[in-house]
């Protein structure tokens, strides 16, 4: 009788490009569409709104993708030596880390006897793996990908900036801040939803935070361009 198995995909895997593709698609949206507002809102002429616009996606995208590699190479480095420091522990006193990690077994509900056969399974087959996992919480779900991450944020937000910029190229001068608030409120009430889908959350309630929120800074950087287009 053959045995057939499948691999479960479930939303933790999504993790790793997940939040770096959502936070760069929101940002390019957000701050794209709040720049083009604002620069419109003063008074600018057509051409000078589509350079500040083209201007923050090339900066912005740029900025996003050394700022997700940092960060995420920060992480990665914190991770390699919490590894490197159980490498060691595993090396100086494996005894003793055979003890710690049936203590882990066992408050998580298993007896004595259960969970040191299983610690003892375990550290037989990849011992640093199974502390990785269950002491440290580190896997190969979640590991972090500092140049996945970099160019995921990088593309993604010069995807959620081209649109914005596009509504400019082609609207009249009289109505691009309009036109451009109106198309990045439905880009981010879509963009919310796709990304409360992708996480398995709720899709209304995951557009309408972001829709706040860019609907809240357009109208911060529209106000003070207005405001700064009446004193020029």
């Amino acid at each position: 009788m053959s045995r057939t198995t499948h691999r479960e995909m479930h939303m933790v895997h999504r993790i790793g490009w997940l939040r770096a593709a959502v936070l760069g698609a929101n940002d390019g949206l957000v701050s794209t569409s709040s720049l083009v507002v604002g620069v419109a809102s003063a008074g600018s002429n057509h051409q000078a709104i589509l350079i500040a616009g083209l201007a923050g996606l090339v900066a912005g995208a740029m900025s996003m993708a050394a700022g997700e590699y940092v960060s995420v190479s920060s992480q990665s480095d914190a991770e390699q030596a919490d590894l490197a420091r159980e490498r060691a522990e595993l090396r100086d006193d494996p005894e003793g880390e055979l003890d710690e990690l049936t203590g882990i077994y066992e408050a998580r509900g298993l007896d004595r006897t259960l969970a040191r056969q299983v610690a003892e399974q375990l550290t037989s087959k990849d011992a640093l793996a199974a502390h990785a996992r269950d002491e440290l919480g580190i896997s190969e779900t979640i590991a972090t990908r500092p140049v996945q991450a970099a160019l995921v944020s990088a593309l993604t937000f010069a995807t959620g900036a081209i649109l914005p910029i596009l509504v400019a190229v082609f609207s009249p001068p009289a109505l691009v801040v309009w036109l451009v608030a109106a198309s990045t409120l439905v880009g981010l009430a879509i963009l919310g939803g796709l990304g409360a889908s992708a996480g398995g959350a709720r899709l209304v309630r995951g557009a309408l935070r972001v829709t706040f929120w860019g609907a809240f800074a357009m109208a911060v950087t529209a106000a003070i361009g207005a405001v700064f287009g009446v004193m020029a």
